[in-house]
């Protein structure tokens, strides 16, 4: 017994906190793989962006050389 409780409820209370903590770490491990992916396609986007911007100048180029 301690502080006239058994022993047990402090491991159990233990356990919660521990659990608790590394359910924080996972939340947070997830955001971050989250944000990565969304720059990542991001990024995709906007260089698909400026290809077809290119595309369209080369086009208009094109026209009034030809």
């Amino acid at each position: 017994m301690i502080l006239g409780m058994p022993w047990w409820i402090f491991f159990i209370v233990l356990l919660i906190f521990l659990s608790g903590y590394m359910a924080f770490r996972a939340m947070r491990a997830e955001k971050q793989l989250e944000q990565q992916f969304i720059e990542r396609e991001g990024n995709i986007y906007i260089q698909r962006m400026e290809e077809e911007k290119q595309r369209k100048t080369d086009k208009q180029h094109r026209e009034i050389s030809g």
